[in-house]
């Protein structure tokens, strides 16, 4: 016979206990009760439990003391914490220090017994050293950058708290909300994906929340909206910066309280679903200006996972190019190629504004131009050669700006140039600038990310942007 699952509840209300033990006892759990912090550190000394609900107000003490006994002492416990209605700051502070997921006062039995299922269904398995195991295998690569965000991964994959993936465009962030839910207890449920920049404004309501028969003009029949789809796994919304005002309001109600309304209807549905999140963006700007709503950000930005640009990741561009060549012969059912070092060299020294997705579209397009057994240098240079390569001052890793003229004067030696014609400062002056705007098409004209390229301060970059009239925006 299986035994019970046990849950340490603790809480200093002797009343809601009883309650809440009843209410487990009939989904089949059995609880243990400490009404203080130090009585729920001996209880979690002397038994071995599945989870803990912990209220944030003890007597001696608080719920997130309690959280870091317990991720230091019994790190794989799963722990909710009890809030207040409405006191989302210290429900999110509790996900930032570790918790699995919150549970709002007065309690909801459904949102009750949704945690404590999420809780007891253990995550995946992600101990194991082996090279084939899940992040390994959507995750290629060896690099710092790779290793530390499967380091991150795991920390994440228990908790059910909203994770935000921020990352240059063809970063795979889709691939890391995905390897997310599958690393995470909500594995058996469902993954939808939206780009919320291609759904059109007017049909944004209706294809997030779903509609009822009649609502609007064209409503021939009932429509189950894509959150609802997402009931019981995960939910990645991708450009989340495109979501219009309107609608970043009703996100915001479905992901604190779990619960939708369709279009058209007067009835509330409850929706069990964890938020991944993600934007090429800078939210904390678009905040700033007025564009995204803070209490929505906040929300949403409670697990933070940067995505490294792909060149940042050093030899992993041929390890990532030889998984490309691999799986595009597999498909198409052809025998696999190799690369020259030449075309190895060239691979490594390129800028990819386009990231992971770019390398793919090289390396199919050097496929199929290829008529040996080799993929050369003339098989990649058909794609379009960029003004800069990682050598360059504007895409290399910051150089303090000092070097620059030396780069200059470097850059006219080697090109065999004379002398400039219109006078050394006007062609500095000239130089200057196209290295500026350079710098802010690359980075999708992201000021902050800009001067950190070029390793400049904000100011110093904006005052160079004002000169020539390149900053049109006002703050």
């Amino acid at each position: 016979m299986e035994q019970q699952p046990l849950v340490l509840l603790v809480d200093d209300e002797e009343d809601l206990c009883t309650l809440m033990q009843m209410s487990l006892m009939r989904m089949g759990i059995r609880t243990h009760i400490a009404h203080r912090l130090e009585d729920a550190k001996k209880r979690l000394a002397d038994h071995q439990y599945d989870a803990c609900l912990t209220d944030l107000n003890l007597p001696d003490g608080n719920g997130l003391q309690l959280l870091e006994f317990i991720s230091e002492h019994h790190p794989s416990l799963p722990v909710a914490v009890l809030t207040a209605y409405g006191n989302m700051d210290i429900a999110i502070a509790a996900l930032k220090a570790g918790a699995f997921d919150f549970v709002s006062k007065p309690i909801n039995q459904k949102h009750l017994e949704q945690l404590l299922q999420k809780a007891l269904n253990k995550p995946v398995d992600y101990q194991s050293n082996q090279q084939d195991t899940l992040e390994y295998k959507m995750l290629i690569g060896q690099s710092k950058p790779i290793q530390q965000l499967r380091t991150t991964l795991h920390k994440i994959a228990r908790s059910q708290a909203p994770v935000f993936i921020t990352g240059e465009s063809g970063t795979g962030k889709e691939v890391v909300a995905n390897l997310v839910h599958r690393l995470s207890n909500r594995s058996e449920g469902p993954f939808i994906a939206i780009n919320c920049g291609a759904i059109p404004a007017e049909l944004m309501e209706s294809e997030l929340f779903g509609h009822k028969k009649g609502s609007f003009t064209g409503a021939m029949q009932d429509k189950q909206g894509l959150i609802q789809s997402a009931h019981g796994g995960s939910l990645f919304l991708d450009e989340i910066a495109e979501l219009p005002l309107s609608m970043q309001v009703k996100l915001l109600r479905a992901v604190q309280e779990k619960r939708i309304r369709p279009l058209g209807s007067d009835i509330e549905i409850d929706v069990d679903f964890r938020v991944i999140s993600a934007s090429h963006q800078d939210l904390e700007a678009q905040v700033q200006q007025g564009k995204f709503r803070q209490d929505l950000f906040f929300r949403i930005h409670v697990m933070d996972l940067v995505l490294p640009a792909l060149r940042e990741r050093g030899q992993d561009i041929l390890l990532l190019a030889d998984h490309f060549i691999q799986k595009v012969a597999q498909e198409w059912g052809i025998p696999a190629k190799q690369l020259t070092p030449r075309a190895q060299q060239f691979l490594l020294e390129q800028y990819y504004p386009g990231n992971v997705r770019e390398l793919r579209n090289i390396i199919e397009r050097a496929i199929t131009l290829s008529d040996d057994d080799v993929i050369d240098l003339k098989h990649l240079q058909t794609a379009p050669l960029r003004q800069f390569s990682m050598s360059n001052t504007a895409t290399a890793e910051p150089q303090p700006t000092a070097e620059t003229p030396q780069q200059i004067v470097t850059d006219v030696l080697l090109t065999g140039r004379k002398l400039p014609e219109e006078g050394l400062e006007a062609y500095l002056e000239k130089v200057e600038k196209d290295i500026l705007l350079n710098a802010l098409h690359l980075t999708h004209w992201n000021r902050t990310l800009a001067a950190k390229k070029l390793g400049l301060s904000f100011r110093s970059l904006r005052y160079r942007l004002k000169k020539f009239g390149l900053d049109t925006e006002d703050e």
